[in-house]
């Protein structure tokens, strides 16, 4: 395959019209056949008529095909010259972690908020505190999204976070043992359990969900729930059996 210029001039028109003519007949047939060959299927005809004006055309604008190349002698000693300078650690190879997960924040494993509501009106139907706690902060008007965070791109890395890439899109079991609250906060104690057999875990020191926070606090600050609830400052209900929901590895 050539390599093309990137200062190159625009494609002329009858050169452009042909492509884009071939690309749409390749569709009618992908449509229709799939993965056979064009040449092989409803619009054979059509498209043998297609690369014989292709040809013509490309023959026809010969010139311009040629001045657009870089000579291949020249690209050769481009890329050895390249790998030259690689050797000697002149030029540092790409970094492609950072450069896919570069714009990612965490990586988290998502839940569905009817599930986790499920979870918590069996918590609060053996204790009326949690009822009613709740009922006064309207969490089933307010919980949209629910996640248990794996890694951050700012406390854990960008690396950290790519990390858990081999198990995007995979279901993961999450098992809940205890429900922390204040009058600010609101976090399910979360345990994850395996994708194929290995173990998930959570660069966080403690894995939670937040479900809930006051006005004007930050999800991280339910991070001090456990020590708070050490210190009498917050409530701990367990979850005896823990109650397990399935979740969704994921990155944002």
């Amino acid at each position: 395959m050539p390599l093309l210029k990137p200062d190159r001039a625009p494609l002329p028109g009858d050169v452009k019209s042909i492509l884009d003519e071939g690309i749409s007949l390749f569709r009618l047939h992908q449509n229709r056949h799939g993965r056979a060959e064009p040449s092989k299927g409803s619009y054979a005809k059509e498209w043998a008529q297609w690369e014989q004006r292709l040809r013509a055309i490309l023959f026809g604008n010969a010139n311009y095909l040629n001045s657009i190349q870089v000579p291949f002698d020249s690209a050769v000693k481009e890329v050895l010259e390249q790998l030259k300078a690689v050797a000697k650690g002149d030029i540092k190879t790409p970094d492609t972690v950072k450069r896919k997960f570069g714009n990612i924040i965490f990586a988290a494993v998502r839940l569905t908020p009817a599930d986790i509501l499920g979870l918590l009106r069996k918590v609060a139907e053996k204790n009326a505190d949690v009822n009613t706690f709740l009922n006064g902060i309207k969490l089933e008007d307010s919980l949209n999204k629910a996640h248990v965070t794996l890694a951050h791109k700012r406390g854990h890395g960008v690396a950290a976070v790519a990390s858990y890439g081999i198990y995007q899109n995979q279901e993961v079991p999450v098992s809940f043992s205890a429900l922390f609250y204040t009058d600010k906060l609101v976090a399910l104690e979360a345990q994850l359990g395996t994708v194929n057999g290995e173990q998930v875990k959570s660069r966080n020191k403690w894995p939670h969900t937040t479900l809930w926070t006051a006005p004007g606090v930050a999800a991280k600050e339910a991070n001090v729930l456990p020590q708070l609830a050490s210190e009498g400052k917050a409530k701990r209900v367990p979850i005896d059996p823990p109650i397990t929901i399935s979740g969704v590895v994921d990155f944002y």
